[in-house]
């Protein structure tokens, strides 16, 4: 269903583009005549936004409008409607899994930096007073906050207002080795590699395949009652 929504997305983009071409103004505001003049108008941005997410500073409106005119028309492209998605997730997905290694690589280099056999990095924001340091068996009270090497955050009990807790052998790897380097009170911030978190698959919307995570940690309690 999404697939086809990106796609209605994509010829409400070109029809937009035709009817600018045909505009005495390029900047010339479409007037928007009922709700289907809006749900055009409303992909159209939808399909935009997509595209700078995606791309981001890669992005070549020139490249991108060139390939979607010569596919609506039906004219001969460089690719095949059949081929492009395939083309499209095995550059993307190589792309992301090199920003990413590329990131963790030259953070270890950062002073305050630790790296660990695993290739976990973390680094120390605040030493507790506590002199306790939980077993992979042992069940720990976090505050947290998620994010990808980019800054987008993806889940945060620091932002709900709320700590959690759960078995420390009943997370991601990266979780698992790292919190055992705290003690209570203690806040690190962990730089782990795909391989210690979601792997190749990644999880949900957000965390792609082939993702760094970055979590900022306090160890509130060990085996919270």
């Amino acid at each position: 269903m999404k697939k086809v929504i990106f796609a209605l997305s994509l010829v409400f983009i070109a029809t937009s583009i035709f009817a600018q071409k045909a505009s005495p103004s390029a900047t010339a505001m479409v007037e928007l005549k009922g709700a289907v003049d809006s749900l055009n108008y409303a992909h159209g941005l939808v399909a935009a936004a997509a595209a700078k997410r995606i791309l981001g500073n890669d992005l070549n409106p020139k490249l991108f409008l060139e390939a979607l005119n010569a596919g609506l028309k039906g004219e001969p492209t460089k690719f095949t409607a059949e081929n492009a998605p395939k083309i499209e997730q095995s550059i993307s997905t190589g792309m992301w899994r090199g920003n990413n290694a590329k990131f963790l690589d030259e953070n270890k280099k950062r002073p305050g930096v630790t790296t660990t056999a695993s290739g976990l990095q973390y680094e120390v924001m605040k030493r507790g007073t506590g002199t306790v340091s939980p077993l992979a068996t042992d069940k720990v009270e976090v505050h947290y906050h998620g994010t990808m090497y980019t800054g987008e955050i993806f889940d945060s009990s620091v932002d709900r207002g709320q700590t959690t807790k759960f078995p420390l052998n009943g997370v991601i790897p990266g979780w698992t080795e790292g919190l055992q380097l705290m003690k209570e009170g203690d806040k690190f911030k962990f730089f782990i590699p795909y391989n210690l978190a979601y792997g190749e698959r990644g999880r949900g919307p957000i965390i792609k395949g082939y993702s760094a995570l970055v979590f900022e940690v306090e160890l509130i309690k060990v085996n919270p009652q």
